[in-house]
C-alpha cells in the first residue's frame, strides 16, 4: 500500500501537555475522555480541563493487538474485534463511573485499512454504546505534531515529527526558520487551523514542507517479516524496506544542515527505548518525556536489543511483556529514521492523539484559558 497524503485541513486543537496527575479541577468543570484506538494498543484519557491545560483523573491502556492477521486476510479477525470490545467495555465503564461530559473516541490505520472496518464499528455500538469513529491520516499526523509543540527548541529552523504507531508511521517536516525563536513553538499549535490553511495577519506561520503517512507501523512491519528466522537479517531487511517507503517524502533527498535541526519521536517505541537508555525498571513518564538523546545512545540501546535475542527481550524488564515482540521492528523505523538524517539528538515525546483529541474538545468548548505556556 502507498504512502498516503491529505490536502484536506479541518480545525485542531491548541494544545499545550501536562503531565499526568490526579488533581482534580474545580466541581463545575465538565470532564472529557479521549480514546485511541490503534493496530495494536485501546488506549483513553480522562481529564478536565485546568487554566490552558488539563488534569489527567483517570486512564486506560490495553494491548488488544486489532490488527493481528489483517496485512493476510484485509479483515480484522473475530477474536481481534472480540478483544478490543472487551476493552472498550472497560472504558465504557470508566466514561460512565466519572461522568463524562464530552468525548471523542477514534480507530486509525487498523481500521481504515480494515475491508470490514464499518462492520466492526457497527459491532462496538452494539456492544458497547460508544460512538467510535474513523479518522484521516492528515488528522492523526496533526493532532501529533500539536501535542509535541512543548518540546519545540527555541534554536530549531527544521523540524521533523515522527509518529511510529502500530500500523502507520507519520512524518511531518517543519520549516521554522523565518518564525522569531521565541514564537516558534506557538507557530507549531497555530497549525490546528491545518497544514495548508492561510496564516493569521500579522503572524509569521511555520511551513509544512512536507508530510507522510506510512502504513507500515510496529505491528504491519512485523507481520511483513515475520517469515525471516534469523534475527539480525530481519531487523536489518525492516529498516531497509521502511527507507524505501521514504522515497516519496520530499525531504528523503534533501541535503539537511545537522545545526538548527530538530527530530521530536512520538511513540512507544521511542519512549521505550528511552526507558530503556535510562535503565528503567519500571516505566516513569516524568523521566522519558521530553529527554534528548544521542544518535549513540540510540544505537547503543538497539545494539543491546540485538544481543539479546528474542528470548531476551522477553524478560528485559525495561521492555515490557506487551511490547517485546514489537520493539525490532519499531527500532528498525527509528534506525532508519536516523540513518537518512544524521542529527546528533531526538527529542522523546510521551504524548500524542489522545493528548491532541482533548484539547480538540476543550478549545472548541472554549474551555481552556487562551494563554499558551511554554
Amino acid at each position: 500500500m502507498a504512502p498516503r497524503r491529505s490536502t484536506g485541513a479541518g480545525a485542531l486543537p491548541k494544545s499545550t501537555v501536562e503531565p499526568e496527575a490526579s488533581i482534580p479541577g474545580p466541581e463545575s468543570s465538565p470532564l472529557y475522555a479521549a480514546l485511541d484506538l490503534g493496530t495494536n494498543s485501546c488506549r483513553m484519557l480522562i481529564a478536565r480541563p485546568r487554566g490552558a491545560q488539563f488534569h489527567v483523573i483517570d486512564s486506560f491502556s490495553k494491548t488488544v493487538q486489532l490488527g493481528q492477521g489483517l496485512e493476510a486476510s484485509g479483515k480484522l479477525s473475530r477474536a481481534s474485534m472480540a478483544r478490543t470490545v472487551q476493552a472498550l467495555q472497560i472504558c465504557r465503564r470508566k466514561i460512565e463511573q466519572n461522568g463524562v461530559a464530552h468525548m471523542r473516541l477514534v480507530a486509525t490505520e487498523a481500521c481504515r485499512r480494515a475491508k470490514n472496518a464499518r462492520d466492526f464499528l457497527r459491532y462496538v455500538r452494539r456492544e458497547t454504546g460508544l460512538p467510535l469513529e474513523i479518522i484521516e491520516p492528515e488528522e492523526e499526523a496533526r493532532l501529533a505534531v500539536i501535542s509535541c509543540a512543548p518540546l519545540v527548541e527555541r534554536k530549531t529552523e527544521q523540524l521533523l515529527i515522527v509518529d511510529i504507531g502500530g500500523g502507520s508511521t507519520e512524518l511531518v517536516w517543519i520549516d521554522l526558520s523565518a518564525v522569531p525563536a521565541p514564537e516558534r513553538a506557538r507557530a507549531i499549535m497555530r497549525l490546528s487551523e491545518g497544514f495548508r490553511a492561510a496564516p493569521v495577519e500579522g503572524q509569521v506561520a511555520a511551513k509544512v514542507v512536507d508530510w507522510i503517512s506510512i502504513p507500515l507501523g510496529v505491528a504491519t512491519l512485523k507481520d511483513q517479516f515475520e517469515d525471516v528466522e534469523d534475527d539480525a537479517a530481519r531487523f536489518a531487511l525492516m529498516s531497509w524496506y521502511f527507507e524505501e517507503n521514504l522515497a516519496d517524502f520530499s525531504p528523503y533527498n534533501a541535503a539537511q544542515p545537522r545545526e538548527g535541526f530538530q527530530i521530536i519521536g512520538t511513540s512507544g517505541t521511542v519512549t521505550t527505548v528511552a526507558a530503556s537508555h535510562l535503565g528503567l525498571r519500571r516505566y516513569d513518564r516524568a523521566k522519558v518525556d521530553g529527554l534528548t538523546m544521542t544518535s549513540d545512545q540510540i544505537d547503543r540501546v538497539i545494539r543491546d536489543y540485538l544481543a539479546l535475542g528474542p528470548e531476551g527481550r522477553r524478560a528485559d524488564p525495561r521492555i515490557g511483556r506487551d511490547r517485546h515482540t514489537l520493539i525490532m521492528s519499531g527500532a528498525a523505523i527509528l534506525q532508519a529514521l536516523m540513518r537518512i538524517w544524521p542529527t546528533e539528538r531526538l527529542s522523546v515525546a510521551d504524548r500524542g492523539l489522545r493528548e491532541g483529541l482533548l484539547y480538540a474538545q476543550m478549545s472548541k468548548d472554549g474551555v481552556l484559558e487562551e494563554a499558551l505556556p511554554l
